[in-house]
């Protein structure tokens, strides 16, 4: 029982900062160091990119209209804007896919800790601060829904993207980020950038099996098993209700107060390590 309350705060933490622009990875890693699971290294490195899917389901369910190409009335006009849009998703995804492929076990090895974390967190809260309240011109927003999106603006996020492979940056931080300096709606851009979450974190899900299986093999204990169904189905219902409140928040509100948020979160947490002494642990 334990162990299945600690899967439904994971869920609900990766429910809820998948979509907030503050960092799901860095705040798993945040929480594992307070609440441990009962699960092997190989299981919880698997664990916490592979509860993602629950994640990705909701954003199926909420745009499945928009992603399906065929149905709902569509017409071949609307069938190729839908194909499109995936054509031009893709091309966003290329970035992150070489590179995270190249660098993804030196990444694991050297930037998934707390400190790195903290930083990225004050880092990106202030530039969140800065975008989002710098004069803005309004003629200067070019591309006011996802149809308007180029294909060379798709690479653009796509490069924004390769922030996100520092944990605390936030994968939709900086991808929401990167669309608004390339004259981007702030509605397109997050629409964007949760449908271009589906390939990104399938595919991430998809490396880490392949990397467990080849470590571990097939072999999961009983408790684990549970804490990976508990942890996908709650951050799947977190998921869905987290990112239709953004979708209705962002509508009257800039980004500022995740800016501070991170800010905040980022500062307590290098105090935290400092004063219990881990921090030179952690560097070292």
């Amino acid at each position: 029982m334990l162990e299945v309350l600690k899967a439904i705060l994971f869920g609900i933490v990766e429910g809820i900062t998948e979509w907030l622009p503050v960092s799901s990875t860095g705040h798993m890693i945040l929480l594992d160091q307070f609440i441990k699971l009962d699960v092997s290294e190989e299981f919880y490195e698997f664990f916490q990119v592979v509860i993602q899917l629950g994640a990705i389901l909701a954003v199926i369910l909420i745009y499945f209209k928009e992603i399906f190409p065929w149905g709902f009335g569509k017409g071949k006009k609307d069938t190729k804007k839908t194909l499109n849009l995936w054509g031009k998703i893709i091309v966003a995804c290329l970035p992150a896919a070489v590179l995270g492929l190249l660098f993804d076990d030196w990444l694991d090895a050297h930037l998934y800790n707390a400190v790195v974390v903290a930083l990225m967190l004050i880092i990106y809260g202030v530039l969140f601060i800065f975008v989002e309240t710098r004069p803005r011109d309004k003629k200067k927003i070019t591309t006011r829904s996802m149809d308007e999106i180029t294909y060379k603006q798709a690479l653009g996020v796509g490069a924004f993207q390769l922030l996100a492979l520092i944990p605390g940056t936030s994968r939709s931080g900086a991808t929401i980020l990167g669309g608004l300096m390339l004259g981007m709606k702030r509605k397109t851009i997050s629409d964007f950038t949760f449908i271009l979450a589906i390939p990104v974190m399938a595919g991430a899900s998809l490396l880490k099996f392949v990397k467990y299986v080849h470590e571990v093999g097939f072999a999961m204990t009983g408790i684990e098993v549970m804490v990976l169904i508990v942890g996908c189905v709650v951050a799947f219902v977190v998921s869905y209700f987290v990112i239709k409140g953004l979708l209705s928040y962002i509508r009257k509100h800039n980004f500022v107060i995740f800016g501070i948020y991170r800010i905040i979160l980022g500062i307590i947490v290098l105090i935290y390590f400092l004063a219990t002494g881990q921090l030179t642990a952690i560097l070292g």
